[in-house]
């Protein structure tokens, strides 16, 4: 019960500091963004070999708790995972900025033009499990 109501409260803390950054991020520009989206891909490549150590010590209690050969095997980073991760990065950031947008424009009687504008959703919550490139994808998406 105790570990359950502390990871609770680190939940709701990780939640509300994001609540809190989600404004000055949302105005944030399409360079701005990218070059974030940048810079995500370009850590994920120096520290590549950070991120690996760290993964063995997760692989390890993996298999220590008795994950399968596959949870693991989609556990594990390897250099070639890691690029995968950044190169997919940079795909995102190479992508048009859908922020902004308008679609479906069309004039009302009254002279007034009605449409679909995208704007940043704001917080988003991810739970998956035993995917750690999925953490890299997700970001990217919702920068």
């Amino acid at each position: 019960m105790i570990a359950n109501e502390a990871t609770e409260a680190l939940v709701e803390r990780i939640c509300r500091a994001a609540k809190a950054a989600a404004p000055p991020l949302a105005r944030a520009g399409t360079a701005a963004r990218n070059d974030a989206l940048r810079a995500m891909a370009r850590g994920l490549r120096d520290r590549a070999g950070f991120l690996k150590a760290e993964n063995a010590g997760d692989v390890a209690a993996g298999e220590a708790h008795g994950l399968s050969g596959a949870m693991i095997d989609r556990l594990r980073l390897t250099d070639k995972v890691i690029a995968q991760m950044a190169e997919g990065i940079d795909e995102v950031a190479a992508l048009p900025d859908p922020l902004g947008g308008i679609e479906r424009l069309s004039p009302r009687p009254n002279g007034l033009l009605v449409g679909r504008m995208r704007i940043p959703l704001g917080v988003i919550a991810i739970i998956y499990e035993s995917r750690p490139n999925v953490t890299a994808d997700a970001a990217a998406l919702c920068v």
